[in-house]
């Protein structure tokens, strides 16, 4: 893979003084056209120590305008990194669309480190460039340009230039031990690279090879491939959106048929149907939902609720006080119908916690600054410190619920959120953190009757709007949506809890009860693993 990089490919002087101009001023005028486009710039760069990827960076941020450019390098993790997933660092300093980013030292080195120093096995190791893969398909599917650079030496030219850089006073502070440690390394490093480009190298991100030794050649391939690659999406983007328009001004408006089933339908027979459905009957789908087998009746009496709600908020407090001494985070996620009692699960919840501990992240429409990126980087950056509480009223889910209803997410879009959904969550848990989904659940004639309750009260009556009213007009449409959202996003790490909410009072105690059950559950498993750790010592305990 890496033999053509040992051919030493030059470019004169001359010839760089002559192309060099006209390339950055192509260069600034890509980057002009960027700004209006629909989706960033992600370029990453990788490659053998002394290669030249700091100077090929700082070249392209002379040649190219500051204002729309970012440049990340990354270290050791700091502890505000740690305390969260891996992703988050990345996906907090991703580029907004129309502006490009480059990324030195970023998710590629962990893992490639970790294999060159034998800290994982092959297997491991294919598992995080899986990781990556997954990754940046998410930002390939949103539209983004993805651009991979690995900068190469062969063992004797980064021997020479290793050297070189040592012998003169201005530059030895960039040789250090660790790159002579690496060098020796050398055919390691190379093994796990190749190992690394092949498994992700996909036609949304494809790594293109460089040779490094010389400034000249290595300056001008890296600035005509961003160029040329750029012109080439800005066109394909452009040819993708006029073929969107001409589609849905060909396309019929939807009807259905009174003798068959149309979308969010399903033709009812004994088998399919049970004892009280008719032969050739055609019922909404909404019907036959999940949600159509929750017992609706469930509720509490006042006296047994107070004392339950006592309890658990008692329990939740020395649970909460624990998790935050060994650095468990916790992740709430609260949807439901409007008015059916969110809000109050939340202040019940949050009321048994030291308000230090929580965030709570309401949700709504966007801002622009949210609109410029990929629509999980405003969850991504709002995930807390190891041993707090992020609560967010309304979600992610967004993406597959309102989203896909209303038509603000294509098909496609909505459609692929739930892969996208379910391997964010797997990050979070993964990394240690409890998550605990809510759907809390009411029937249509419950919110009926809520809503009207809503006008009566005039410091309630600001909740309900003509959203809200709108929203109900389509709620078989959303119950179809929610139906399909917890078939295909609860998982084993990640399960939905679907909440009887017709009583506010037992929807709130099975909300706060099952908080605590899962976060005590990961209090034992960490101090179990700790235990283990410690030689069977006794962990200090509070409450």
């Amino acid at each position: 893979m890496f033999r053509t990089a040992e051919l030493g490919r030059t470019v004169s002087k001359d010839d760089f003084h002559e192309a060099a101009p006209l390339l950055r001023a192509e260069l600034l005028e890509i980057q002009q056209q960027l700004r209006d486009a629909p989706f960033p710039v992600i370029i990453v760069f990788g490659g053998v120590d002394g290669a030249g990827k700091s100077e090929t960076v700082n070249l392209l941020n002379e040649w190219l305008d500051p204002r729309w450019l970012s440049t990340r390098a990354y270290g050791k993790p700091s502890d505000e990194m740690e305390e969260r997933p891996e992703y988050w660092r990345y996906w907090r300093d991703l580029p907004p669309k129309g502006r490009i980013g480059i990324f030195l030292s970023c998710w590629y080195s962990r893992p490639l480190l970790d294999r060159v120093y034998e800290k994982t096995t092959d297997a491991e190791f294919d598992e995080a460039l899986d990781e990556v893969n997954t990754f940046e398909k998410e930002l390939a599917d949103d539209g983004a340009l993805i651009l991979k650079f690995w900068m190469h030496l062969g063992k004797k030219q980064q021997k020479e230039r290793l050297r070189s850089l040592e012998k003169d006073p201005l530059t030895r502070w960039r040789v250090t031990q660790v790159d002579w440690d690496h060098w020796h390394m050398y055919d390691k490093f190379i093994s796990a690279a190749e190992r690394n480009i092949m498994r992700t190298s996909s036609a949304h991100s494809q790594w293109q090879i460089v040779e490094g030794l010389d400034k000249r050649y290595r300056s001008l391939t890296v600035a005509t491939t961003i160029l040329e690659s750029i012109r080439k999406h800005l066109k394909r983007t452009k040819v993708q959106r006029r073929m969107i328009k001409a589609l849905e001004k060909r396309s019929p408006s939807a009807s259905s048929s009174a003798s068959e089933p149309g979308p969010g339908s399903v033709l009812v027979s004994a088998e399919t149907g049970g004892d009280d459905a008719p032969d050739g009957v055609v019922i909404p789908l909404s019907k036959v939902t999940i949600l159509n087998h929750l017992d609706m009746s469930l509720t509490i009496a006042t006296k047994d609720y107070r004392k339950e709600l006592e309890k658990y908020q008692g329990k939740l407090n020395q649970a909460q006080r624990r998790a935050r001494e060994l650095g468990i985070s916790t992740v709430l996620v609260f949807e439901g119908w409007d008015a059916a009692g969110k809000g109050g699960a939340i202040r019940r919840t949050t009321a048994a916690l030291d308000a230090r501990d929580y965030q709570v992240i309401p949700i709504a429409a966007p801002t622009d600054e949210e609109r410029a990126q990929h629509y999980l980087w405003r969850f991504w950056r709002h995930l807390s410190r190891a041993g707090r509480v992020t609560v967010f009223d309304r979600s992610w889910y967004g993406r597959v619920l309102v989203e896909r209803v209303e038509g603000f997410a294509s098909e496609a879009e909505w459609n692929r959120a739930y892969a996208e959904i379910n391997d964010f969550e797997d990050q979070l848990v993964r990394h240690g953190i409890v998550l605990c989904k809510f759907w809390v659940h009411i029937t249509k004639e419950e919110q009926l009757a809520r809503f009207k309750a809503r006008e009566g009260v005039v410091y309630k009556r600001w909740k309900l709007t003509d959203e809200d009213w709108r929203n109900r007009e389509r709620w078989d449409e959303y119950e179809l949506a929610v139906n399909d959202m917890v078939e295909r996003t609860s998982t084993s790490v990640a399960p939905w809890t679907l909440v009887e909410g017709n009583s506010k009072r037992y929807s709130r105690i099975k909300v706060i009860s099952t908080v605590c059950d899962s976060l005590t559950t990961a209090i034992q498993r960490v101090e179990k693993a700790a235990g283990k750790t410690s030689g069977g010592k006794n962990l200090k305990r509070t409450g």
